[in-house]
């Protein structure tokens, strides 16, 4: 079983990489943003790996932290879910942005991704919202979970703000774990207006 592969970097296309380890080229699958992490060839990469064993191949799938990693062996686990699909979520969110949408139900994000339709949406919230916080996400996913259990402000004035977000071009999953952090340091004193202007100020940053 490979856990890793470091060697050169000969190819990179728009889901897949080959990287030259003493001679031997290995064909690696993977997300766009373990792809554009990389250097352009030819240059030394060094990718953690997933091996796939199949009737028909042994496929590699590569990514650039252990983050991703345990997502897509997470995202695989789940009925409807292969590789190719764990690999357009994870090229359409990061592990934390995945770690709010699921804490959020916000459907909708997780349908932009390729192979994503709503009844797959549905399922992952389903069976993913208990595990998605404890999951790594590159330090927010916690402070989400954190902040959920601290909250106990009226739904509305979150549901308000994410909608008025929205219409202002805001994604709901980067713009969900900000209303959160801003209404749970509000207290019992939070307002619409309040969240809205402070969601606005660090969404700017």
């Amino acid at each position: 079983m490979i856990a890793s592969l470091a060697g050169l970097l000969t190819q990179v296309e728009a889901d897949r990489c080959v990287i030259d380890v003493n001679g031997v080229g290995y064909l690696v699958f993977a997300s766009t943003r373990t792809l554009s992490a990389l250097s352009a060839p030819p240059e030394l990469a060094r990718v953690l790996v997933e091996t796939v064993v199949r009737e028909d191949a042994i496929l590699l799938y590569g990514f650039s932290d252990s983050a991703e990693r345990d997502w897509f062996r997470l995202l695989t686990g789940i009925q409807g879910v292969g590789a190719k699909v764990a690999l357009g979520l994870l090229s359409t969110m990061s592990p934390s942005e995945l770690i709010a949408a699921i804490s959020s139900a916000d459907k909708a994000s997780l349908t932009r991704a390729p192979g994503v339709g709503g009844r797959l949406a549905e399922r992952l919230l389903t069976e993913l919202r208990d595990k998605a916080p404890k999951m790594p996400g590159g330090g927010s996913g916690m402070a989400t979970a954190s902040i959920i259990a601290q909250t106990n402000q009226p739904v509305t004035i979150e549901s308000d703000a994410l909608l008025a977000l929205a219409g202002l071009g805001f994604r709901r999953a980067e713009a969900w774990p900000v209303v959160m952090k801003i209404i749970a340091e509000a207290g019992e004193g939070v307002s619409l207006d309040m969240v809205i202007r402070g969601a606005l100020k660090e969404l700017a940053r």
